[in-house]
């Protein structure tokens, strides 16, 4: 059995969701027993959409071990502080996989890590991208901006003048609110349910966000992509953009929007498929 830990919730988004659900649905593909832990049910109702049919909501990462068996094996994709507890993990269960918040962020307890920037047999590549995106789409012509699945600070509303001339389509994320959609509908013309999320990421050919997951399943999918960056990336985030040739935008620059996003950008980067960071995860477990 394995349990996967996904740091969830309407202020930090579903990026993490997104990752959890590729590995799962692999792994039961793979005949494993699984079940997804997060933090609020709605991120458990979200996940259904991805295929994942089951979830547990807890409080926080110190709660894992409340519902996850002795003996089995748990990963871990949470920034939060697990206040000495991952010491109780290790010796519980038969393995630890725990995701990397930093390139400094080692292996303490003899967890197995997963990486962006994944060097040696000792750890796993943390690069999870759903197959689906490496399907071939046909393309609409249109450029998408999606935030992130939360924007409880009305982050959009306060760049009103950012998205002026720009005539972005907007994908609304799952955390939005009902009131806030109405304000929204001011700005942009066009405006997209977060249910179309994967359709709409699929067949856009310019896809601009703050999501660090929705910049690489874009850019897989074949997409232009912009990112912008409002919270500081780290070096592995930053090296592995500018490897995929995904443009950095710092915070949401008006004078650089439209030199930006109408200009053609990239050429196709080969990104490889899920299938080997799934063999290391079963051949650990």
């Amino acid at each position: 059995m394995v349990y996967y830990y996904a740091f969830t919730g309407h202020k930090n988004g579903l990026d993490r969701l997104k990752r959890a659900s590729v590995v799962l649905n692999k792994l039961r593909a793979n005949g494993v027993e699984t079940m997804l832990l997060v933090n609020d049910f709605r991120a458990g109702l979200v996940a259904k959409e991805f295929g994942v049919p089951e979830s547990v909501t807890i409080e926080t990462i110190q709660d894992i071990d409340a519902i996850a068996e002795a003996g089995a094996s748990v990963i871990i994709d949470s920034p939060e502080d697990d206040h000495g507890r991952l010491v109780k993990y290790c010796a519980d269960f038969k393995q630890v996989f725990r995701f990397a918040e930093s390139p400094e962020d080692k292996s303490i307890h003899g967890e197995i890590m997963l990486r962006l920037d994944c060097q040696d047999e000792a750890c796993i590549s943390a690069l999870i991208v759903d197959d689906v995106y490496f399907e071939k789409h046909e393309k609409k012509e249109r450029t998408l901006f999606f935030l992130s699945d939360s924007d409880a600070d009305k982050t959009i509303l306060k760049n009103a003048e950012f998205f002026k001339e720009t005539n972005m389509e907007l994908l609304l994320g799952h955390y939005f609110y009902v009131k806030y959609e109405d304000d929204l509908a001011k700005i942009f013309k066009t405006m997209y349910e977060p249910e179309e999320y994967t359709d709409l990421i699929c067949s856009s050919t310019r896809v601009v966000t703050a999501s660090f997951q929705t910049a690489l399943e874009a850019r897989v999918a074949g997409a232009e992509v912009v990112f912008i960056e409002i919270n500081q990336l780290s070096e592995d985030e930053k090296n592995l953009l500018s490897l995929l040739q995904i443009m950095v935008m710092i915070s949401f620059n008006v004078e650089d929007s439209h030199k930006i996003i109408n200009q053609g950008l990239i050429k196709r980067v080969k990104i490889a498929k899920n299938n080997e960071i799934i063999k290391k995860i079963l051949n650990k477990l």
